[in-house]
Protein backbone atom coordinates (compact mmCIF):
# COMPACT_ATOMS: atom_id res chain seq x y z
CA UNK A 1 0.00 0.00 0.00
CA UNK A 2 1.12 3.51 -0.97
CA UNK A 3 1.55 5.80 2.55
CA UNK A 4 1.31 8.90 0.49
CA UNK A 5 -0.27 8.66 -3.02
CA UNK A 6 -0.18 11.16 -5.35
CA UNK A 7 -2.71 13.86 -5.23
CA UNK A 8 -3.01 13.66 -8.84
CA UNK A 9 -1.04 11.85 -11.54
CA UNK A 10 -1.33 12.18 -15.63
CA UNK A 11 0.27 9.64 -17.94
CA UNK A 12 0.78 10.79 -21.38
CA UNK A 13 -2.01 12.79 -21.42
CA UNK A 14 -2.62 14.48 -24.38
CA UNK A 15 -6.02 17.07 -25.16
CA UNK A 16 -7.08 18.62 -28.93
CA UNK A 17 -9.19 20.48 -29.98
CA UNK A 18 -10.49 19.52 -33.32
CA UNK A 19 -7.46 18.88 -35.91
CA UNK A 20 -5.39 21.21 -32.91
CA UNK A 21 -2.95 19.48 -30.30
CA UNK A 22 -3.44 21.25 -27.37
CA UNK A 23 -1.31 19.01 -24.96
CA UNK A 24 1.13 16.53 -26.07
CA UNK A 25 2.28 13.44 -24.31
CA UNK A 26 2.14 15.07 -20.26
CA UNK A 27 3.47 13.11 -17.38
CA UNK A 28 3.24 14.77 -14.30
CA UNK A 29 3.06 13.73 -10.57
CA UNK A 30 1.72 16.36 -7.83
CA UNK A 31 2.35 14.42 -4.40
CA UNK A 32 1.03 15.52 -1.06
CA UNK A 33 2.62 18.92 -0.09
CA UNK A 34 3.64 20.57 -3.43
CA UNK A 35 3.06 23.30 -4.73
CA UNK A 36 3.67 23.53 -8.09
CA UNK A 37 4.10 27.25 -10.40
CA UNK A 38 3.26 26.51 -14.08
CA UNK A 39 4.54 29.26 -16.60
CA UNK A 40 4.47 29.38 -20.64
CA UNK A 41 3.30 31.87 -23.11
CA UNK A 42 -0.64 32.41 -24.11
CA UNK A 43 -1.68 29.47 -25.97
CA UNK A 44 0.99 27.04 -24.65
CA UNK A 45 -1.69 24.61 -22.41
CA UNK A 46 -1.74 25.80 -19.17
CA UNK A 47 -5.50 26.41 -18.70
CA UNK A 48 -5.63 23.65 -20.18
CA UNK A 49 -3.41 21.57 -17.54
CA UNK A 50 -5.74 22.95 -14.97
CA UNK A 51 -8.85 21.66 -16.21
CA UNK A 52 -7.51 18.78 -16.98
CA UNK A 53 -6.76 18.36 -12.80
CA UNK A 54 -9.88 19.81 -12.41
CA UNK A 55 -11.82 16.67 -13.98
CA UNK A 56 -13.22 19.26 -16.44
CA UNK A 57 -11.58 18.66 -19.60
CA UNK A 58 -12.01 15.17 -21.64
CA UNK A 59 -8.35 13.79 -23.03
CA UNK A 60 -7.25 12.34 -26.11
CA UNK A 61 -4.98 9.75 -24.23
CA UNK A 62 -3.27 8.89 -21.30
CA UNK A 63 -4.77 8.55 -17.63
CA UNK A 64 -5.83 11.01 -15.54
CA UNK A 65 -5.92 10.29 -11.35
CA UNK A 66 -7.24 13.04 -9.39
CA UNK A 67 -7.54 12.05 -5.57
CA UNK A 68 -7.52 8.73 -6.16
CA UNK A 69 -10.27 8.82 -9.17
CA UNK A 70 -9.86 8.21 -12.79
CA UNK A 71 -10.66 11.78 -13.82
CA UNK A 72 -12.35 10.28 -17.14
CA UNK A 73 -15.20 7.87 -14.98
CA UNK A 74 -18.16 8.77 -13.31
CA UNK A 75 -16.01 8.63 -9.86
CA UNK A 76 -14.44 11.85 -10.79
CA UNK A 77 -18.29 13.64 -8.92
CA UNK A 78 -17.09 12.08 -6.07
CA UNK A 79 -13.85 14.19 -5.81
CA UNK A 80 -14.70 17.79 -7.32
CA UNK A 81 -16.07 18.80 -4.04
CA UNK A 82 -12.74 18.32 -2.51
CA UNK A 83 -11.21 20.19 -5.25
CA UNK A 84 -10.99 24.54 -5.85
CA UNK A 85 -10.42 25.82 -8.93
CA UNK A 86 -10.60 29.57 -9.66
CA UNK A 87 -10.30 29.89 -13.94
CA UNK A 88 -10.15 33.04 -15.59
CA UNK A 89 -13.82 33.95 -15.53
CA UNK A 90 -15.74 34.35 -11.77
CA UNK A 91 -17.48 31.10 -10.99
CA UNK A 92 -20.49 33.54 -9.52
CA UNK A 93 -24.25 33.83 -10.65
CA UNK A 94 -24.31 37.64 -11.69
CA UNK A 95 -28.05 37.97 -10.54
CA UNK A 96 -27.23 37.06 -7.21
CA UNK A 97 -25.46 39.05 -4.53
CA UNK A 98 -22.08 37.97 -3.20
CA UNK A 99 -24.25 36.55 -0.07
CA UNK A 100 -26.53 34.87 -1.88
CA UNK A 101 -23.71 33.19 -4.07
CA UNK A 102 -21.80 31.94 -1.26
CA UNK A 103 -25.16 31.05 0.68
CA UNK A 104 -26.19 28.92 -2.44
CA UNK A 105 -22.27 27.28 -2.65
CA UNK A 106 -22.22 26.87 1.24
CA UNK A 107 -25.99 24.82 1.04
CA UNK A 108 -24.55 22.53 -2.07
CA UNK A 109 -21.63 21.33 0.52
CA UNK A 110 -23.93 20.57 3.31
CA UNK A 111 -23.03 23.75 4.81
CA UNK A 112 -24.76 26.26 7.20
CA UNK A 113 -25.05 29.54 5.20
CA UNK A 114 -23.18 31.61 8.39
CA UNK A 115 -19.83 29.92 6.93
CA UNK A 116 -20.66 32.08 4.25
CA UNK A 117 -20.91 35.05 5.69
CA UNK A 118 -17.60 34.42 7.63
CA UNK A 119 -15.90 33.82 4.62
CA UNK A 120 -17.14 37.26 2.78
CA UNK A 121 -16.15 38.72 6.05
CA UNK A 122 -12.50 36.97 5.76
CA UNK A 123 -11.58 38.08 2.21
CA UNK A 124 -12.74 41.86 2.95
CA UNK A 125 -16.25 41.77 1.27
CA UNK A 126 -18.64 41.98 4.75
CA UNK A 127 -19.82 45.07 3.62
CA UNK A 128 -20.69 44.23 -0.23
CA UNK A 129 -22.61 41.15 1.01
CA UNK A 130 -25.73 42.27 -0.55
CA UNK A 131 -24.45 43.32 -4.20
CA UNK A 132 -25.09 41.77 -7.06
CA UNK A 133 -21.88 40.09 -8.22
CA UNK A 134 -22.46 42.01 -11.53
CA UNK A 135 -22.18 45.32 -10.07
CA UNK A 136 -19.15 44.51 -8.18
CA UNK A 137 -15.45 44.55 -9.79
CA UNK A 138 -13.38 42.05 -10.87
CA UNK A 139 -11.09 42.53 -8.18
CA UNK A 140 -13.90 41.95 -5.61
CA UNK A 141 -15.34 38.73 -7.85
CA UNK A 142 -12.07 37.71 -6.67
CA UNK A 143 -12.38 37.68 -3.24
CA UNK A 144 -15.55 36.19 -3.46
CA UNK A 145 -14.20 33.31 -5.27
CA UNK A 146 -11.35 33.15 -2.46
CA UNK A 147 -14.42 33.11 0.07
CA UNK A 148 -15.90 30.20 -1.77
CA UNK A 149 -12.48 28.32 -1.34
CA UNK A 150 -12.45 29.31 2.48
CA UNK A 151 -16.14 27.57 2.59
CA UNK A 152 -15.13 24.59 1.23
CA UNK A 153 -11.20 24.02 2.61
CA UNK A 154 -9.89 21.85 -0.63
CA UNK A 155 -7.11 19.84 -0.31
CA UNK A 156 -6.54 20.60 -4.38
CA UNK A 157 -5.90 23.96 -5.28
CA UNK A 158 -5.72 24.99 -8.83
CA UNK A 159 -5.71 28.46 -9.42
CA UNK A 160 -5.40 30.28 -12.82
CA UNK A 161 -3.84 33.67 -12.72
CA UNK A 162 -4.61 33.94 -8.49
CA UNK A 163 -3.38 37.14 -7.73
CA UNK A 164 -4.86 39.15 -11.12
CA UNK A 165 -6.77 42.15 -10.07
CA UNK A 166 -5.91 41.88 -6.64
CA UNK A 167 -4.74 44.70 -4.43
CA UNK A 168 -1.81 43.82 -1.98
CA UNK A 169 -4.40 42.64 0.64
CA UNK A 170 -6.34 39.76 -1.15
CA UNK A 171 -2.33 39.00 -2.98
CA UNK A 172 -1.61 38.07 0.75
CA UNK A 173 -4.75 36.40 1.39
CA UNK A 174 -4.45 33.86 -1.66
CA UNK A 175 -0.41 33.28 -0.15
CA UNK A 176 -2.21 32.57 3.36
CA UNK A 177 -4.50 30.55 1.40
CA UNK A 178 -2.03 28.41 -0.52
CA UNK A 179 0.62 28.06 2.07
CA UNK A 180 -2.58 27.10 5.05
CA UNK A 181 -3.52 24.41 1.83
CA UNK A 182 0.25 22.74 1.78
CA UNK A 183 0.90 22.96 5.12
CA UNK A 184 -2.09 20.90 5.70
CA UNK A 185 -0.62 18.15 3.34
CA UNK A 186 -3.04 19.32 0.24
CA UNK A 187 -1.51 20.57 -2.78
CA UNK A 188 -1.34 23.51 -5.54
CA UNK A 189 -1.06 24.11 -8.91
CA UNK A 190 -0.75 27.53 -9.73
CA UNK A 191 -0.74 29.37 -13.16
CA UNK A 192 0.83 32.58 -13.89
CA UNK A 193 2.49 35.00 -15.68
CA UNK A 194 3.64 36.60 -12.57
CA UNK A 195 6.93 34.12 -11.92
CA UNK A 196 8.31 36.34 -9.22
CA UNK A 197 5.15 36.31 -7.13
CA UNK A 198 4.66 32.41 -7.75
CA UNK A 199 8.12 31.26 -7.58
CA UNK A 200 8.16 32.90 -3.99
CA UNK A 201 5.35 30.32 -3.12
CA UNK A 202 6.17 27.54 -5.36
CA UNK A 203 8.06 24.44 -4.30
CA UNK A 204 8.38 23.52 -7.70
CA UNK A 205 7.91 25.29 -10.99
CA UNK A 206 7.14 23.85 -14.74
CA UNK A 207 7.37 25.20 -18.13
CA UNK A 208 5.23 24.52 -20.83
CA UNK A 209 5.93 25.77 -24.43
CA UNK A 210 3.51 24.36 -27.37
CA UNK A 211 1.48 21.93 -25.14
CA UNK A 212 5.05 20.34 -23.75
CA UNK A 213 6.06 20.14 -20.40
CA UNK A 214 9.13 21.22 -19.76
Amino acid sequence: MIENPPVARLDGVSVRAGNVQILRDIDLTIDPGDALGVFGANGAGKTTILRVLATLQPTATGSVEVLGADATADERFTVRPRIGYIGHVPALYPELTLAENLGFFARSRGLDESVAASALADVGLAGAADRRADRCSHGMQRRAEFARILVSSPVFLLLDEPHSALDADAVDLVDAIVHRTVDQGGAAVLVSHDRARVRSLATRTVEIEGGILR
